[in-house]
């Protein structure tokens, strides 16, 4: 269960003082939290800022990179104290008349940070966490299998899988490939060069692996020089901004994972930029959001220690890479600046929807629906080609059952059997939301969100006349639902009203009336779903289920962009947006106006960055899109929906299980007779969903950064 939402003591978007002021007064004591207006006026001379941290409360791994300032420069008499000992020598001047230095050896929990110049005497409060976690995610699971090898490190035990970091470099060949150098002073005769803010530099990559928050975690950036976070300036070949990758799938943890997001991309490191992953940003991995935030946060706060502040971080990925970027943003902004979400998700909460009504609907079609024409399945399902519902059972049923989805890293015998080993691992993707759910103490499973009461399956099929009133009824009849173990029973599902609660107010259904508000988006949607192409599960309508989720929370969504392409034009559409996001970001940043955040979000669009689409030309025209759309861009990528808003609910889909109002049959196109009212009745004999309403236990989140 949640804790009261953690709110960070400044703004995680920019880099703040976090200074608590004491007297400037000599011979007064030092009372941290209590100021006088001379206090003040000296901590307005002399200030400390995290500049590695997102705040001070949130530090881990036993050191942090501040930064010292003062009105006028810092002075030849500066002293930095940490916990009393003396650290001034850590700290190096820079361009703008600030002092950088990385402070380490902190103690676990509270840590003092005094800075003094003259009269002027500032202190700062730091709390700092185990490397291993958590900071606020909760819990950690238990056991946690470990995969070090997998990367080279040293092998690794539970349960924090901890490894020696290292460090190995990289260089691109005039070929296009990342090959290893064993120096990186040595110039191979096929070396690459990278053009950084004009400058080419050799295309050779320093690449650290190691472990945080029990993740396996790497990072990338050109080599310049050994990194020092204290150097002046940023290190020669990093641009100084970073972009944080996040991969794909959901799947149930109790492993580290044997992959990340991708470090070593020509796209980012060809440009300057610094580029971060974990395994726990992985969502097949790790399909808990929350974790998935901290891992970021903490492994970015190591990129910072080693490289030096960093402008501005860019979220990256796609499918479940998107789906941690949404999330994040919104229940956790500041940790990513912009993101560019590809083929995305709104969360896994709205997917799970998808994949199990999917499930239901295939096993029906291949009984008693049998008669049912491919024509009329793709109706019912609402997709541009009912091969979607076929690959969603394929790729992602077996994720709500307790073994099905089980890595090989899991050992056979650790796993959950209901006879021989019920204390066993259960791998289903709802593992990971434990924290946020809670668990039913009857079954020892996490409390369930899934559910199908009320949902009309086929309505708008009938509606057009796809599909008879028969085989309304049948389906409807026929369909089902869940039980705990994942498998199908011939009842519909009912959600635990206190998972249903504890969704909405952790924010693990993402309303996108948080940090989304003001964050840019730049939604990539690489075309996947139309009839007679490759069966996929990435269908369009998702960019625009979170466009409508954007405008129902916060009146608008002018600070999502859509741009839709084919798979043909992927890498120049990747390009594209990863040079406006960063023109998007600069120019937020280099906004000197009073107005909110989400105001210079909408002010600072680039010109040339808006909605549309890539032609077969490789054009990109610009054009509003909306669902299902008007326009060149929509006739080439033609919008489809899913089963759930082809049973009448609306795009936003928001409510995990609708409120129920009693059928009333002149609702319908077609005339039932007696007996398939009777059928009806029966199929919903509480009543069918009532989309006018909120959903249950459908309410606001209780707030950002909340802790378990």
């Amino acid at each position: 269960m949640a804790e009261p939402p953690f709110q960070p003591r400044t703004s995680a978007r920019r880099w703040l003082a976090c200074a608590v002021a004491v007297t400037a007064v000599t011979g007064v004591g030092v009372l941290a939290g209590s100021t006088s207006a001379t206090s003040e006026s000296a901590a307005r001379r002399l200030s400390i800022e995290t500049a590695s941290a997102l705040d001070a409360n949130l530090v881990s791994g036993g050191d942090v990179l501040l930064r010292v300032r003062a009105r006028g420069g810092v002075g030849p008499d500066l002293r930095v104290r940490a916990n009393g000992r003396d650290v001034t020598s850590r700290f190096t001047a820079q361009p703008d008349g600030s002092l950088l230095g990385l402070v380490t050896g902190l103690r676990e929990g509270s840590n003092t940070v005094i800075a003094r110049s003259g009269l002027a005497l500032t202190m700062l409060s730091v709390t700092n966490r185990d490397r291993t976690g958590p900071v606020f995610s909760g819990p950690q699971q238990r056991p946690f299998f470990c995969e070090t090898t997998a990367f080279g490190l040293e092998p690794a035990e539970q349960p924090d899988c901890a490894a020696p970091t290292t460090v190995a470099y990289r260089y691109r060949t005039t070929g296009g490939e990342f090959r290893p150098l064993a120096d990186p002073a040595d110039r191979p005769a096929d070396l690459a060069t990278a053009t950084v803010d004009g400058r080419t530099v050799p295309y050779v990559i320093r690449l650290e692996t190691g472990t945080i928050n029990r993740a396996v975690y790497e990072t990338a950036a050109l080599y310049g020089a050994d990194p020092s976070a204290t150097a002046p300036g940023f290190e020669p070949g990093w641009n100084g901004k970073l972009v944080y990758t996040f991969g794909g799938g959901c799947n149930g943890g109790h492993h580290q994972g044997a992959v990340t997001g991708w470090v070593l991309n020509d796209l980012f490191l060809s440009r300057g930029y610094g580029v971060a992953s974990s395994t726990l940003n992985v969502l097949d991995n790790n399909c808990g959001p929350v974790l998935s935030a901290e891992t970021a946060m903490m492994v970015k706060e190591r990129f910072a220690e080693v490289y030096g502040p960093i402008m501005h971080t860019i979220g990256w990925g796609g499918s479940g890479g998107g789906i941690q970027q949404y999330d994040i943003a919104d229940a956790y902004p500041g940790i990513l600046d912009g993101i560019v979400p590809g083929v995305s998700y709104p969360d896994p909460l709205t997917v799970t929807k998808s994949v199990t009504d999917c499930g239901l609907l295939n096993a029906f079609f291949a009984g008693q629906g049998a008669s049912f024409t491919e024509e009329q399945r793709r109706a019912v399902s609402g997709y541009g080609s009912y091969s979607t519902c076929r690959s969603w059972e394929a790729t992602f049923l077996n994720r709500s059952t307790p073994t099905g989805s089980c890595p090989p890293a899991i050992p056979v015998e650790a796993r959950w059997d209901m006879t021989t080993n019920p204390r066993g691992v259960r791998c289903s993707a709802a593992e990971q939301w434990v924290n946020q759910l809670g668990r039913d103490p009857r079954t020892g499973f996490v409390r369930s969100v899934l559910d199908n009461t009320g949902v009309q399956y086929g309505l708008a099929a009938l509606e057009s006349g796809a599909i008879s009133a028969e085989q309304f009824v049948a389906l409807n009849a026929g369909v089902g639902g869940y039980n705990i173990l994942g498998a199908r029973v011939g009842h519909r599902t009912a959600a635990d009203r206190r998972a249903l609660a504890a969704a909405y107010r952790s924010d693990l259904l993402n309303t996108a009336g948080q940090g989304l508000r003001d964050t840019p988006i730049i939604d990539q949607r690489t075309y996947l779903d139309r009839a007679g192409q490759v069966a996929d599960i990435h269908t369009a309508e998702m960019s625009f289920v979170m466009r409508e989720r954007l405008r129902a929370s916060n009146g608008t969504a002018a600070n999502q962009v859509v741009i839709i392409n084919a798979p043909s034009h992927q890498p120049q559409a990747l390009a594209y947006e990863l040079d406006a996001m960063d023109r998007w970001l600069t120019a937020i940043r280099a906004d000197p106006s009073d107005r909110d955040r989400a105001a210079k979000v909408v002010a600072n669009r680039p010109a040339d960055l808006g909605d549309g689409c890539y032609l077969p030309s490789g054009e990109r025209v610009r054009e509003p899109l909306e669902h299902p759309g008007t326009g060149r861009c929509a006739q080439l990528y033609p919008l489809s929906t899913n089963p759930r808003v082809a049973a009448g609910e609306d795009l936003a889909m928001t409510r995990l299980a609708c409120r129920l109002r009693p059928i009333s049959f002149d609702d319908y196109p077609v005339r039932f007779t007696a007996a398939q009212r009777d059928q009806l009745r029966r199929a919903f004999p509480s009543g069918v969903c009532d989309y006018g309403r909120p959903g249950v236990e459908q309410t606001r989140p209780a707030g950002t950064w909340q802790r378990y």
